[in-house]
């Protein structure tokens, strides 16, 4: 494999998605029970229900067809925006994880923060972005704007159970 096929595979946006997967996977069954599958779908709206995971899957498989970069001052503030975000959520399942009882995690705050949190990453997905592998016109706004949507149907299905506890 040539240095330039390495270089290709290397700005696939989709491996921003690797920690957040793995971190997932890992961490998913310590959450409290209201987080759990079981409990996590349970009574939600079935158009909110379609909605978020069509949505879920636009954000988590448009990056494998996204080239990242590093140069131009959108992209950088996309790094440090995905850098953050990444930061608070894996932040916000701690807090659920281990301080399930606070006042912080009992809130609505700090319920939803695993929720809203992943709007921060994405958005930097988003603007790290810089053109489709293949020739489709793009542009950023496209994924900023399905990253939104995401984010607001997935915050509104944790609000809903949050309202259930």
């Amino acid at each position: 494999m040539s240095g330039k096929n390495l270089l290709h595979y290397a700005s696939n946006g989709f491996l921003l998605l690797i920690p957040v997967f793995f971190w997932n996977l890992i961490m998913a069954s310590r959450l409290p029970e209201p987080y759990q599958l079981n409990n996590f779908w349970h009574n939600i709206p079935r158009l909110l229900g379609i909605t978020e995971n069509i949505l879920r899957a636009a954000v988590f498989l448009l990056p494998l067809f996204l080239k990242i970069g590093f140069q131009a001052p959108r992209q950088k503030l996309g790094w440090c925006l995905y850098g953050l975000g990444v930061g608070l959520y894996f932040a916000s399942w701690m807090m659920q994880i281990y301080f399930a009882e606070s006042s912080w995690s009992r809130s609505a705050a700090g319920f939803l923060a695993p929720a809203y949190t992943s709007v921060i990453w994405l958005l930097g997905i988003g603007l790290i972005g810089k053109e489709l592998f293949f020739k489709i016109p793009y542009h950023h706004s496209i994924y900023l704007g399905l990253a939104a949507g995401f984010g607001m149907a997935h915050s509104l299905h944790a609000y809903l159970i949050y309202l259930r506890i």
